[in-house]
């Protein structure tokens, strides 16, 4: 047994049994963790009652994605963990297909998952995430056809919701930063592998069906909003040297202005620019200064790599 599938839930109690009956139907062997984050609907207990060989990891209140999944990969005692979201259905041979190839190359850190919409299968939901000097993260291929993205390909970073990753690498690169609560932790996590020098990338073989907004509720929210705004400020002040500020700040000032005039058209102006705040001040305070990613040398070459990527995405993106 390679692999340990680890399942955040809070109050999951529409998608959890299909979820777990799908991960059991894979076509290789997994073991099972599912971490509840304090849930009071039910899924907890269904958990037990109905998955006895699934291992249950209760929290007493909603501790967030980040330690949710923090304490399912410390109690994981395989090479390789895959997360997966509560709200998904995996195709039998998705499993098989993340170690294929996560084990052809040595530099590969995680491999996603080719996400599709559970509603509307024939779209893609993601295949992986790109980045931008625009302080950008974004979704490769959201409500395109699924046949449109058929081979492996790079990615900025796995979408955390159905990505494998090395268990040993996890080990170099820190495990995710609970300082995100949720939302942009796993494009942090990939942006520390890419310093690094590791590769994610995403395998289409490997199929997995999101419903989408199982936790927030829908695609533009309050909580959502705000945390994403916060977090992208922190995740630009966490990985980015001085240097790399300094030739992005023209490029960060627009995107976070376009977005803050795209969010007051929608009524959350106030929400985003509070976000914003929020990061500004926990980059400030000790645990965001605490788990900054001190420049060394060595990894001159995967920064410069990183910054023409950036500067790539801005024009794939627009």
């Amino acid at each position: 047994m390679k692999t340990t599938v680890i399942i955040p839930n809070y109050n999951g109690i529409k998608y959890i049994r299909k979820c777990l009956k799908s991960v059991m139907q894979s076509f290789v062997s997994v073991s099972v963790i599912v971490v509840d984050n304090g849930s009071v609907d039910g899924s907890r207990e269904l958990v037990e009652r109905e998955f006895s060989q699934v291992r249950l990891v209760a929290f007493e209140e909603n501790k967030g994605f980040c330690a949710a999944v923090n304490a399912g990969i410390a109690a994981a005692e395989t090479a390789y963990v895959f997360l997966l979201n509560n709200d998904t259905e995996i195709e039998p041979d998705c499993v098989g297909h993340l170690e294929a190839a996560l084990e052809a190359d040595d530099h590969i850190f995680s491999v996603g998952a080719k996400m599709l919409s559970m509603s509307r299968p024939e779209l893609i939901d993601g295949a992986g995430d790109l980045y931008s000097a625009f302080g950008w993260a974004y979704a490769v291929g959201k409500g395109k056809p699924r046949e449109r993205f058929s081979r492996p390909m790079n990615v900025f970073s796995s979408c955390a919701g159905a990505a494998l990753y090395r268990k040993a690498y996890l080990e170099k690169t820190g495990l995710f930063d609970e300082n995100h609560f949720a939302y942009l932790e796993d494009v942090d996590l990939g942006y520390r592998a890419r310093i690094l020098g590791y590769r994610n990338v995403t395998e289409p073989s490997a199929v997995v069906y999101h419903a989408g907004s199982g936790f927030s509720g829908s695609r533009y929210n309050a909580f959502k909003i705000q945390h994403s705004s916060r977090n992208n400020v922190y995740l630009i002040y966490k990985n980015m040297p001085v240097l790399q500020l300094l030739l992005n700040a023209p490029f960060l000032a627009a995107g976070f202005l376009l977005k803050l005039f795209f969010f007051a058209g929608k009524g959350f102006g106030g929400i985003y620019w509070k976000g914003l705040l929020t990061g500004l001040s926990l980059c400030a305070s000790e645990a965001g200064r605490t788990h900054k990613v001190h420049f060394m040398w060595k990894n001159l070459g995967n920064y410069a790599r990183i910054q023409l990527e950036l500067w790539e995405n801005l024009f794939r993106r627009l």
